[in-house]
């Protein structure tokens, strides 16, 4: 009886993701969704330490001071990522995971803070998220993107790679900040690295 319940849930769940035309199986999805969770795993961690620093000296402070705890940005990070990504099973029934993206969570610590409270800035990328909706609803979201050049996508994509590598370094201690306008960084000095790993 339970083998038979167990075929006719697999049966369900075959007919509904169109196991059949995409010439795949339960096991092969149980697979590339285990393969898909590794490859963004990295997520949890490194989204909690760009938006909530390393600890809480070194928290991305608000304009009032205030600071979000990387145990509640991990545990919202794995949520809202889990969450999205089996709407969009269910709903758009393809397999794409969705998380946070890194471009936009350092533009948010590192510049949009300084001038609001961490509500306000929340409140800003509910704003872009709704926005970014409409464009896709209306098809104009695809008319923008295809009215960018390659060249500039590709300019983005590596701009957006090194401000994150910047901030690695940063962290690192492999650059820091100087205190005259000419040059603005330096190496970091002998010493100043925080962890060995990072230079692997």
């Amino acid at each position: 009886m339970a083998g038979s319940n167990e075929s006719a849930t697999a049966g369900r769940l075959a007919k509904f993701f169109k196991f059949a035309e995409r010439d795949t199986s339960v096991s092969q999805e149980i697979r590339g969704g285990v393969v898909m969770f590794v490859t963004m795993a990295y997520i949890i961690i490194l989204n909690p330490l760009i938006m909530g620093g390393f600890a809480a000296d070194q928290a991305a402070t608000d304009v009032e001071g205030g600071w979000l705890p990387n145990h509640q940005l991990a545990a919202a990070t794995a949520l809202t990522a889990g969450l999205v990504t089996i709407l969009m099973g269910v709903i758009a029934n393809v397999p794409f995971g969705l998380a946070a993206g890194l471009g936009i969570n350092s533009f948010l610590a590192f510049t949009l803070v300084q001038d609001l409270t961490w509500p306000e800035a929340m409140g800003l990328v509910v704003i872009n998220g709704l926005i970014i909706v409409l464009l896709g609803a209306t098809g104009l979201r695809r008319m923008i993107f295809n009215a960018v050049p390659a060249a500039l996508k590709s300019a983005i994509s590596v701009g957006i790679g090194m401000f994150i590598a910047f901030i690695g370094f940063v962290n690192a201690g492999f650059v820091r900040s100087t205190t005259l306008p000419s040059p603005p960084l330096e190496l970091g000095e002998g010493g100043s690295i925080t962890s060995l790993p990072t230079i692997v």
